[in-house]
């Protein structure tokens, strides 16, 4: 049996920063992560959907420093370069079908969104570097938590097939509440305000889906077009360019198709729906793209829940997380316990310093009780 000080679930940009303070803290850790990649939501790829060193992120892109501390810091902590996203020109707006999209002058971005060079897997990469390689691990999912006197026992089952068992003074579950409520099981069992707290916090990203049509040139800019849309037809409501620091050139959008529907109706008719919607808004030349990408995440099983795909917004702070008797031993740090910045990716910083510093104090207090 693997014996560490402190486990953490998950892998995402929460999972790995709390991996690279404790690591910097000399704390012993192990990651599990229940993919066979590392990232969580943060998903960069290709224009063949491969995960990639520059691309095209399916999940979140876009960050403020200004307004978001938190990850401002690490970017430049971590020494990654990033661009603004592409503003300057025209924007569209759609209100019915029965009437031509209007074209009007764009204002610009205040505060200025900006994207990380080479995607937001950027992050991932690089905290992923500073690690350990014996530490992390993933295609391994947690499936039951068991609260010992001194500790947790984590039982988890690899891709593979495979169980096993590891120990830890500390939990550190870098997951939404919500998935984590419905994948893992606690003995003993939560209280019920607490589970109920978790069941009711949406998870971000996870009602949602993103289209992208990739070009061999951003065509819209040569028109005067910014590449940003809103529309009230669908079936994007809103729209983005979505080029990369490299030139690589795309649109994106999100789609305003519920979960269920946009299980029924099906990938192959919403691709074309999408591409025939572009080209009502930017010209014929955007029905042609090189290649498209489609993430709904609503159909991701390590992302949502039943609960989620009818169940949109930004999680609601909470005075506390975890009560009763898993207080002391487990900690929440995915993005969506941030009490400032939840469901981005400076809520998933931010929550990932808090839980270490917890845990931190946990295993200080804890050394001291023995001493």
């Amino acid at each position: 049996m693997t014996e560490t000080q402190v486990v953490i679930l998950g892998g995402g940009l929460s999972g790995l920063n709390a991996a690279r303070l404790l690591h910097r803290a000399g704390i012993d850790f192990r990651l599990y992560e229940a993919r066979d990649r590392l990232g969580g939501r943060i998903l960069t790829v290709n224009a063949a959907g491969e995960p990639a060193d520059d691309g095209f992120d399916l999940g979140p892109s876009w960050f403020w420093p200004d307004m978001q501390p938190a990850i401002g810091a690490l970017v430049a902590e971590l020494g990654l370069a990033s661009f603004g996203q592409h503003s300057k020109g025209d924007v569209v707006f759609e209100r019915m079908s029965r009437e031509r999209p209007h074209r009007l002058p764009g204002l610009g971005q205040d505060p200025q969104s900006l994207r990380l060079t080479g995607g937001s897997a950027a992050l991932i990469r690089t905290l992923a570097d500073s690690l350990p390689p014996d530490r992390v691990r993933t295609g391994a999912q947690a499936v039951a938590l068991r609260l010992l006197q001194d500790g947790v026992e984590v039982s988890l089952r690899h891709r593979d097939g495979r169980e096993e068992t590891v120990r830890a003074a500390q939990v550190v579950a870098a997951l939404p509440p919500r998935l984590l409520e419905s994948t893992v099981g606690l003995s003993p069992a939560l209280p019920p305000e607490t589970r109920r707290l978790w069941q009711d916090t949406p998870t971000w990203m996870a009602p949602h889906a993103k289209f992208f049509a990739v070009y061999d040139r951003p065509f819209w800019r040569d028109a005067g077009f910014s590449g940003t849309a809103q529309s009230m037809v669908g079936p994007m409501p809103e729209m983005h360019d979505a080029t990369t620091a490299s030139g690589e050139a795309a649109l994106f959008g999100f789609l305003g198709v519920g979960a269920a529907d946009r299980a029924r109706i099906g990938e192959a008719a919403l691709t074309t729906a999408c591409l025939a919607q572009f080209a009502r808004l930017f010209g014929p030349e955007a029905a042609h793209p090189r290649a498209t990408l489609w993430k709904d995440w609503a159909a991701d099983p390590l992302t949502a829940t039943a609960a989620d795909p009818s169940s949109a917004g930004h999680p609601a702070p909470a005075e506390s997380w975890v009560d009763g008797p898993w207080q002391d031993q487990l900690i929440l740090a995915g993005s969506e316990v941030s009490p400032q910045e939840a469901g981005y990716l400076a809520g998933a910083v931010e929550a990932s310093e808090r839980a270490v510093q917890a845990v931190s104090r946990r295993l200080q207090d804890r050394t001291g009780d023995r001493a």
